[in-house]
């Protein structure tokens, strides 16, 4: 793998935006209210880096019934709303990005709103092109599958060899493993539980930092 990547491409939620605990804890009791119990640690260990598709995909397998799509649409909806008054970048990454001077993206599997409006509300939203910021909406297969990666690199024109994956999920590390990326867990995030490091790893993550700084 490459040790001078050509483009960085960086997840948003829990490596960019601090959001991931405050969206846990609202998927957490909505999700119980609803029929479907899920503990805040169930949602952080089993959730985090899913896209809302594939995430109520899995609680159908789970509980043998659909998810209603109002239910999705209020998850969307009560996190949006706390976003302006909670919602803080993740700590050390605007300066890494101030000192950053490689090409750079992102690619979540969040909705392009979501994304948008966590990098403004944060002030991040200077640091990258918005023809650069790739959801998951983009593509057929959100993570842990390579296409949302791939997509970015090809629209950078970058061959995928020449990227590194920032991620904080397994979903994602085994997503730009299998795009052929170089990838670095990130256990930064307020979400982060003892075992996330643990689990990066085990999904293949080669290295696997705790702050912003360890990323330079």
């Amino acid at each position: 793998m490459p040790t001078s990547p050509e483009l960085v491409i960086f997840d948003c939620d829990g490596v960019l935006v601090d959001s991931e605990a405050l969206v846990i804890e609202i998927e957490a009791v909505l999700l119980t209210d609803a029929g479907f119990p899920m503990t805040v640690d169930d949602v952080a260990e089993r959730c985090v880096g899913l896209s809302y598709p594939d995430m109520m995909a899995m609680l159908e397998r789970e509980f043998d019934k659909p998810v209603p799509e109002a239910l999705n649409q209020q998850i969307q909806t009560d996190a949006l709303a706390a976003f302006p008054d909670r919602l803080q970048a993740v700590p050390g990454i605007a300066e890494l990005l101030e000192e950053l001077t490689l090409p750079r993206c992102v690619a979540s599997s969040s909705n392009i709103d979501r994304i948008l409006l966590s990098l403004d509300i944060t002030g991040l939203a200077q640091h990258f092109a918005t023809e650069h910021i790739f959801s998951a909406q983009m593509v057929e297969r959100g993570k842990p599958s390579p296409d949302l990666f791939l997509l970015a690199a090809e629209r950078l024109d970058v061959a995928p060899e020449r990227c590194l994956v920032i991620e904080d999920s397994p979903h994602g590390v085994t997503a730009a493993i299998s795009a052929g990326m170089d990838v670095v867990g990130f256990v930064g995030g307020g979400h982060a539980r003892p075992s996330l490091r643990t689990r990066l790893e085990s999904a293949g993550a080669p290295r696997v930092v705790e702050h912003a700084s360890d990323l330079l």
